[in-house]
């Protein structure tokens, strides 16, 4: 009887397996999208970007009673991508350049969760409490709607968009607020290393697309960084890096313009595009 029993546990196991296989679609392509406020979107959503092809989606990663949106569903790429209150930002662009490229079976799913002013150190899976304690108050409400711990969100919905699709890249845009930190490579090595642990990911499969901050070119207030953004693949092999030369800021001379995240976005598509090929 227990043989039996274990037989029929098995096959019960493989064909729940078997269905789970079965549903995740290899043309639904998804990208996780982290970082500080150019990644979460600061451009004020234009008219002309309203009308999204239906084609590039986004996974909500926070409920928005605004929009009507439930955290953990696939809804129409329309922005913002990430929490309520966000603008436009890379991934809008991102997503719309890899859809107009790509066959037209193949779709594009985001998700993305970003904190504006956060150092990597948030998405530190095992030190993120030690900045979150000494947010300003000003970003607890947005750390609250990520449950207090990005990190923990972003692996969270990144598991339920595998059931659908399959995860073929990272985004990163942070570095703003790390700027001079010449440890910020081996930093953001830890989270990759562990976003691909904790998603079963292999980093042959699923490269880090990491974007420089507002260049000098556009007198940008943490040009800087991008010295220290720029050597990223020599800790990451499977990294690379997307100049930000020439993609134009707005007045804070910190945040591009609606016209340079398009330019940035393209420039991530671009390369995510030749990684395909």
């Amino acid at each position: 009887m227990k043989i039996n029993f274990l037989k029929q546990f098995v096959v019960v196991a493989i064909l729940l397996f078997s269905i789970s296989i079965n549903a995740q679609d290899n043309n639904f392509h998804i990208y996780l999208c982290f970082g500080q406020s150019n990644m979460e979107g600061a451009a004020k959503i234009e008219s002309d970007y309203t009308e999204v092809n239906e084609r590039f989606r986004v996974m909500a990663t926070t409920d928005c009673d605004e929009s009507g949106r439930e955290m953990g569903k696939w809804y129409v790429a329309t922005p913002p991508l990430a929490r309520c209150y966000a603008g436009m930002g890379v991934a809008d662009f991102f997503g719309r350049k890899m859809v107009e490229q790509l066959p037209s079976n193949i779709e594009v799913g985001v998700v993305n969760v970003s904190v504006g002013g956060c150092k990597i150190e948030l998405f530190d899976k095992d030190n993120y409490h030690n900045f979150a304690a000494t947010a300003p108050d000003w970003m607890e409400g947005i750390l609250k709607q990520y449950g207090n711990n990005p990190y923990a969100r972003l692996v969270e919905i990144a598991k339920l968009a595998q059931l659908d699709g399959v995860i073929k890249g990272i985004l990163l845009h942070q570095g703003e607020s790390d700027t001079g930190d010449t440890s910020w490579p081996a930093r953001v090595n830890k989270v990759y290393t562990n976003l691909l642990k904790d998603l079963n990911l292999n980093a042959s499969e699923v490269p880090l697309l990491v974007g420089g901050v507002v260049a000098e070119d556009q007198h940008g207030t943490c040009a800087s960084m991008n010295e220290i953004i720029r050597k990223v693949p020599e800790t990451i092999p499977t990294s690379h890096f997307i100049s930000s030369d020439s993609c134009t800021a707005a007045a804070d001379s910190i945040h591009f313009n609606i016209q340079g995240y398009k330019e940035l976005g393209n420039r991530y598509a671009t390369k995510m595009l030749s990684i395909l090929k």
